[in-house]
């Protein structure tokens, strides 16, 4: 187990957020201690937006045992696996299921906690069974006992996804590439630049990059952040951001579309009266 104060910025995908004391763990035991004061789970630190002063919970990273994997993909499988590394080996395996996440960079305890997923398809959707710690003990459960919805589940409050076992469908490996292909095909249009994935939950039978592009608001900046001209439900750090101009760029959406944010939110954030719109 290692224990280190580190800027959150490291270690998310938008490339902003403030300093945390980080507690990487390997075994059971050091998840154990990790938990006996508040805390944060932190995985691939993607869909999140941390404040610029950090939080001040301990933030537990999953390692060790908890990233190891069945190589034939039947037995459990280490939350702080990658989606990706599993939907490439299910390719290889010539199983199928988890096409629907290729684009997903998660870790696979994140994508279970916010089943994340595309239009084709969800975490949920390629889950057999899931262990969770909670209050001091594993317990295992069905996916029809996490309340699963659009990028949503019911976990135990405070628990914490550790391993998961996956329902695959055995088929050809073409196909399977042929898939991944397709859901691929369809998301070419998303930013290169440094961001958290899509910002707003789509609303019932409707996009929300559609709608943000039908208020003009593609290309609009704050600071160093901007509503990427590629797709709008997107916001990208174009290099300096702060967690303020990006929170500052929600909002300014949201002044004018009533739409979900989609990521999680770390610390506390206000937008600033006054902010500069380019």
């Amino acid at each position: 187990m290692k224990v280190e104060r580190l800027p959150l910025a490291k270690l998310t995908t938008l490339g902003v957020g403030g300093e945390a004391e980080v507690w990487t763990i390997e075994t059971p035991a050091d998840l154990a201690r990790a938990t006996q004061a508040p805390y944060r789970v932190l995985g691939n630190g993607s869909n999140l937006l941390v404040a610029d002063s950090g939080v001040s919970e301990r933030v537990i990273r999953l390692g060790g045992e908890f990233a190891l994997w069945d190589s034939d993909l039947g037995g459990w499988i280490g939350a702080g696996v990658l989606v990706p590394t599993l939907l490439q080996a299910s390719a290889r395996l010539g199983l199928s299921g988890l096409e629907g996440l290729h684009g997903v960079p998660a870790q696979v305890g994140g994508a279970v906690k916010m089943n994340a997923g595309t239009r084709f398809g969800e975490m949920a959707g390629a889950l057999k069974a899931v262990e969770i710690f909670h209050n001091g003990a594993v317990q295992h459960y069905s996916p029809s006992e996490l309340g699963f919805g659009y990028r949503h589940s019911q976990l135990p409050e405070g628990g914490i996804v550790t391993r998961v076992k996956l329902d695959l469908e055995p088929l050809a490996e073409e196909a399977v590439r042929g898939k991944i292909a397709l859901v691929d095909a369809a998301r070419k249009g998303q930013p290169k630049r440094k961001s958290a994935g899509c910002a707003f939950k789509n609303p019932a039978h409707d996009s929300a990059g559609r709608l943000i592009d039908q208020k003009g608001l593609k290309g609009t900046t704050i600071g160093k952040a901007m509503i990427s001209l590629e797709h709008g439900n997107f916001i990208v750090n174009l290099g300096g951001a702060t967690a303020e101009d990006i929170y500052a760029l929600i909002k300014r959406v949201q002044a004018v579309l009533p739409l979900e944010v989609e990521w999680e939110i770390w610390g506390r954030l206000e937008a600033k009266v006054g902010q500069e719109v380019i």
